[in-house]
């Protein structure tokens, strides 16, 4: 899906340059194309649209010259062969599970994924015959020990949501291979800019475009990336069930390319600061981010990641009363469930992102009543800590 003149071209280049299709107007900056449908020349040309013997649009539920700009440029920039975009992350997860499951088939997934992933795998896939079995995201022996005969897809997350675990991508592809299966990998926290899944031999990479890749908390959207043969597949879900992106969120999702690698630097530098303040602080019990030499997935990161992301949890000294109580002190990060934002937000995870998880998935996956995720954005850094302190001095201490 990439232009032969940027073959070898930079990250930067990539995220403003790949995708273009101008018009025969030479706009310079890309159109939008709001259109359902498109005007043949003639019945023949119709036909021919339809059968795919003749390549082109044919209706904007699988075919627009925005999103089709969208996937090129991500697909680019993750040195992929191809693309899907999608109606949102979760609608690009779903997507692939109907492309490439079926009934009878197994799936292993992290223990530490988004707690809606956990959700579609044990509510709705498994009514269609799919088992799934969840493993710690870091423990190789329980990845390898849960693999089945019929064993189909491994897919995580890296680093995981809320608490930055690592996975160890190569050993996990070779692992799929060894066993004839696909790895899926959700790049959300990293985006292209920081991890490229691809290169350490995953089959699929995910993503939620509604976070770093718009990078303003604008608009839904998702993608797959892959193989040609593979992203096929995926699109034939996407054009008969009809999740896909609009032509509007396809246009500002590339905006936000443009300016990918040098908002995750700049986020990746403020959690790093950040991070490193709060492992000091007296009121924390511990902190939760891959940059911080004491985390123990700090040396795998290293070695796979170019930075590492502007989301951290923690866990504050207390209980659910004391991170209320901090969460509703703070004033300039703003208390939402989204990531990826200019602006950064605050959650409590138990209650919110992974609250429909019970009690003892919870546990497992390490959500306590304690813990507070904070999604880092590109505010002055002193600014952000001073708010961090305005948390701390409204918890009452236990």
């Amino acid at each position: 899906m990439q232009d032969d003149f940027l073959e070898g071209a930079g990250i930067d280049t990539l995220a403003i340059r790949a995708g273009i299709h101008r018009t025969a107007e030479g706009e310079h900056a890309e159109p939008i194309f709001l259109t359902s449908s498109y005007v043949f020349a003639s019945a023949e040309e119709a036909a021919a649209r339809f059968d795919g013997s003749s390549p082109g649009n044919v209706y904007s539920r699988y075919t627009n010259p925005s999103v089709r700009s969208f996937e090129g440029r991500i697909a680019a920039l993750e040195g992929a062969e191809a693309a899907v975009a999608t109606s949102s992350g979760m609608a690009a997860i779903l997507a692939t599970c109907l492309a490439l499951l079926q009934s009878g088939d197994h799936v292993l997934c992290s223990r530490s994924v988004f707690g809606t992933t956990s959700v579609l795998f044990t509510k709705y896939l498994k009514k269609f015959g799919v088992a799934v079995d969840f493993v710690a995201l870091t423990d190789l022996s329980a990845w390898q020990a849960a693999l089945k005969p019929n064993t189909k897809l491994l897919f995580l997350e890296t680093p995981s949501n809320p608490l930055n675990d690592v996975a160890d991508l190569r050993a996990l592809a070779a692992m799929a291979k060894q066993q004839g299966c696909l790895l899926a990998v959700d790049n959300c926290f990293c985006t292209p800019a920081l991890q490229l899944p691809l290169t350490l031999g995953a089959d699929l990479v995910i993503h939620s475009a509604t976070k770093y890749l718009d990078g303003q908390g604008r608009c839904l959207g998702g993608a797959v990336v892959g193989s040609k043969a593979l992203i096929d597949e995926v699109l034939g879900v996407v054009r008969t069930c009809g999740p896909s992106m609009s032509p509007f969120n396809a246009w500002v999702f590339n905006k936000g390319l443009e300016t990918l690698r040098l908002r995750m630097d700049a986020h990746s530098a403020n959690a790093q600061q950040l991070a490193e303040y709060l492992h000091a602080h007296p009121q924390v019990e511990r902190v939760f981010y891959a940059g911080l030499p004491s985390h123990p997935g700090h040396a795998l990161a290293t070695s796979q990641q170019r930075g590492f992301g502007g989301v951290l949890s923690f866990r504050i000294k207390g209980e659910r009363q004391q991170a209320w109580q901090f969460i509703n002190a703070t004033k300039i990060m703003s208390l939402t469930a989204n990531l990826g934002d200019t602006k950064t937000t605050i959650v409590h995870p138990a209650t919110t992102t992974h609250g429909r998880l019970a009690p003892e998935e919870k546990q497992a996956a390490g959500i306590t009543e304690n813990l507070i995720r904070i999604a880092v954005g590109l505010e002055d850094i002193r600014d952000l800590i001073a708010d961090v302190e305005r948390g701390f001095g409204a918890v009452s201490l236990v």
